[in-house]
């Protein structure tokens, strides 16, 4: 069956390594994390593999190129929606810890997206699939289009992805 892709992205960050020598945390551990689905600007998210880096593998015998995929590449970056106190300040609870877990440049943490027929609103289980996700490191938060609500967006660099 056809599942409409609304409403069904989830997203867990942690701030330290996930235990298993794997690197893949367990669901304890991503429900553990800063659940960020209601502030990541769906309109504005890059977390997709990109082109690998290629060799060329021609031997003497071969006609025409022959291409080996070589390191894989990975175009991450996410805008959080920003949200406030209604006393004032930044709020740093709830989703928005995960951007002040990612705000300062060269910060180290861990980033796992599910999407499937559950809705992101459910707990991680155990038999989920990961769709992309691993230790990445933020770059500087910009100061993006901010028509409707104030947002940042950072962008990530890949270091160990699953």
């Amino acid at each position: 069956m056809k599942v409409s892709a609304d409403g069904k992205k989830k997203w867990a960050l942690l701030t330290e390594k996930p235990a298993a020598t794997s690197g893949i945390p367990t669901a304890a551990e991503l429900n553990a994390g800063l659940d960020f689905s209601c502030v990541v600007l769906e309109s504005d998210i890059t977390w997709t593999p990109s082109a690998s880096d290629t060799v060329n593998e021609k031997v003497s015998c071969q006609r025409g190129n022959s291409v080996t995929y070589g390191a894989s590449n990975f175009d991450l970056g996410l805008t959080f929606v920003q949200e406030f106190l209604e006393a004032g300040g930044r709020d740093v609870t709830a989703g928005n810890a995960a951007y002040e877990a990612a705000r300062v440049k060269n910060s180290e943490i861990w980033i796992y997206l599910r999407e499937s027929e559950k809705w992101s609103t459910e707990p991680w289980a155990d038999t989920d699939i990961i769709e992309l996700g691993g230790r990445v490191s933020s770059d500087n938060p910009a100061r993006v289009n901010n028509e409707g609500d104030i947002k940042r967006r950072i962008p990530f660099g890949a270091k160990e992805m699953l």
